[in-house]
């Protein structure tokens, strides 16, 4: 059993006590920082709280807290952490881990040094369809990976400081774009060195200083490209899909708006939908398990058995840095308007990856470069020389 103190009592808060206590769960938050004392005794009310507090140190130094969860605004992560590190507490910590990758490199170095474990709750990578697509990703369902393409769109984040450039560090690439950045790079191959980065960004719709809609692609030393749409002006709710393309395969994700669920009302006994649904009449896309849908059951089941097994969880702090990298050269990208390399002081995977080979060979004098059956039921190979580079077609 893990003993939590939970630090923010928000939006996000909210969702991680609603999967960590719910279902009969054995795990228990036993403390509550806000820095509202109004939100921090709501809290503890709604959820059973024996210890609210309105100073962060109370609560990560409580004797019973074996873990603590950081539910904070970004530009309060790396305290929230420090403090972990002075009482020699675990940490979990929201996405994005820093406002930059110096931020996060900071952290990192910090609980590596203090010897604590360290977990980045990086929640779109524990969805049910994502684990079971990145299982036949990893079994090589798919053949080599080329392509992997993340989007999230919605009209906006809750709370006023997401809107706020210096305590979010930035916007919709920041806020969105770790979550596509992780999920692209775990099809990819997280010991893949992602290499630069080409984005476009701007400020199309909200009246604020930071970006509210965004389009990159990452390239990654084995020359698979990653790709993510991000945005805050999209309108109809909570857009969440994931496209991997393979050499031998194709995956679709679709984990919000499509959901198989639809329904229709006239808004008579209008009650909660989904996760930043516009509206809750006419034709709405509900969610069964919004929990489970968006990952923080498996998520939090991970870190918690990573504690006890004494092992790594598949996101750490290391993880929650790189991508903090990736988004700095995407910033740098949509300043410049160039591809820009990303700056990775620290790097844990593979080094010197050639570039995927494209050739297939189809016998000792010929490449492949397609093969199909035609309406008329012929067999048609297109092929190339591997000598004289000549295209040839054949129909056996």
């Amino acid at each position: 059993m893990q003993r939590i103190a939970m630090l923010g009592s928000g939006f996000i808060g909210r969702f991680y006590a609603d999967s960590l206590q719910g279902q009969r769960s054995r795990d228990k938050i036993v403390s509550i920082y806000s820095r509202r004392e109004e939100s921090a005794k709501k809290f503890a009310e709604d959820y059973q709280v024996d210890h609210w507090t309105t100073d962060m140190e109370t609560s990560i130094a409580h004797p019973d807290v074996t873990v603590v969860c950081i539910s904070l605004p970004n530009n309060l992560h790396e305290a929230a952490v420090n403090l972990c590190c002075k009482h020699k507490k675990a940490v979990i910590c929201t996405k994005p881990l820093g406002r930059n990758a110096e931020e996060a490199k900071r952290m990192l170095e910090a609980v590596e040094k203090a010897g604590i474990f360290h977990g980045y709750l990086e929640d779109l990578v524990y969805t049910p369809k994502f684990l079971k697509a990145l299982q036949s990703v990893k079994s090589g369902a798919l053949g080599r990976i080329l392509w992997a393409k993340s989007r999230e769109t919605h009209p906006g984040p809750h709370s006023e400081w997401f809107w706020d450039k210096e305590q979010a560090g930035g916007g919709c690439i920041l806020d969105l774009g770790c979550h596509c950045v992780e999920i692209a790079r775990s099809f990819i191959g997280k010991d893949i060195k992602p290499v630069e980065v080409m984005c476009w960004a701007d400020t199309q719709v909200k009246p604020i200083d930071a970006e509210d809609h965004a389009i990159g692609l990452v390239k990654y030393e084995n020359g698979a490209i990653g790709q993510f749409e991000v945005s805050w002006t999209f309108r109809g709710g909570l857009d969440l899909r994931d496209e991997v393309m393979g050499s031998e395969g194709t995956i679709w994700l679709n984990s919000f708006l499509r959901t198989g669920f639809d329904m229709f009302t006239t808004g008579k006994g209008a009650e909660y939908v989904a996760e930043k649904a516009e509206s809750n009449t006419g034709w709405l896309f509900p969610v069964g398990d919004e929990l489970n849908e968006l990952g923080y059951n498996h998520m939090f089941a991970d870190m918690f058995r990573a504690m006890e097994e004494g092992r790594e969880p598949a996101e750490s702090f290391y993880d929650g840095y790189v991508v903090n990298a990736v988004l700095d050269a995407a910033y740098r990208s949509a300043a410049s308007k160039q591809w820009e390399p990303v700056k990775l002081d620290v790097w844990r995977g593979q080094e010197g990856v050639e570039k995927m080979r494209p050739q297939t060979d189809y016998n000792e004098q010929y490449y492949l470069i397609k093969e199909e059956t035609t309406h008329y039921g012929a067999k048609k190979l297109i092929l190339k020389d591997k000598k004289t580079g000549q295209i040839v077609e054949q129909t056996i």
